[in-house]
């Protein structure tokens, strides 16, 4: 079964203008939800925001009058980044358009292009997207939000009845967590 590729769509809203591109990634961090604009994976996974790089849409070797330009970065994973580099070819602008008219998550949560959007394709190719990498950070990341909802319920007071039941199913996608995050590391 198919579910969508992200459920928060990123929006450039920062104004304010900068001689060097490096000083708004706290910005675009905040505006792509600490999320790669290509990937829709957290930053968390890859070590935080000092990992993660600035990819100008539009290449800036090319567009160098794009260099600083808010409305042409994106926040993303280096590995997409460099992948992408210079390149020119068919990209969805993560902010411009909906990924999920585009991309789906397979039950796994590998990313799986639409068989209609030529972009999507592209992108799926040159960006190497099908990477196992994504698709156990997705898993991962799904997991552990789960967790955290799961902890919230087993610490409310109106659930003292079914605490134990929580307690049990924590365990279980605990431990399912921990498998997952072993493939992740290997």
């Amino acid at each position: 079964m198919a579910s969508n590729f992200r459920y928060q769509i990123p929006a450039r809203t920062f104004t304010k203008a900068y001689k060097n591109y490096r000083s708004y990634k706290v910005y675009l961090a905040k505006d792509f939800n600490c999320r790669c604009g290509y990937t829709d994976c957290p930053d968390f996974w890859f070590g935080g925001k000092n990992t993660f790089h600035i990819d100008h849409f539009k290449p800036f070797s090319k567009n160098p009058n794009l260099e600083t330009e808010y409305s042409n970065l994106v926040y993303c994973c280096s590995y997409v980044n460099i992948l992408k580099s210079n390149d020119e070819g068919d990209y969805i602008d993560p902010c411009d358009v909906d990924f999920n008219d585009h991309f789906e998550r397979d039950s796994d949560g590998s990313i799986v292009p639409k068989a209609g959007s030529k972009e999507a394709n592209y992108m799926f190719n040159k960006l190497q997207l099908g990477l196992r990498r994504y698709s156990l950070i997705w898993k991962l990341d799904e997991m552990y939000e789960k967790m955290l909802k799961l902890r919230d319920q087993i610490n409310d007071p109106k659930n003292e009845k079914i605490k134990n039941d929580l307690k049990i199913l924590n365990s279980d996608l605990s431990e399912e967590f921990i498998t997952y995050l072993k493939s992740y590391v290997s």
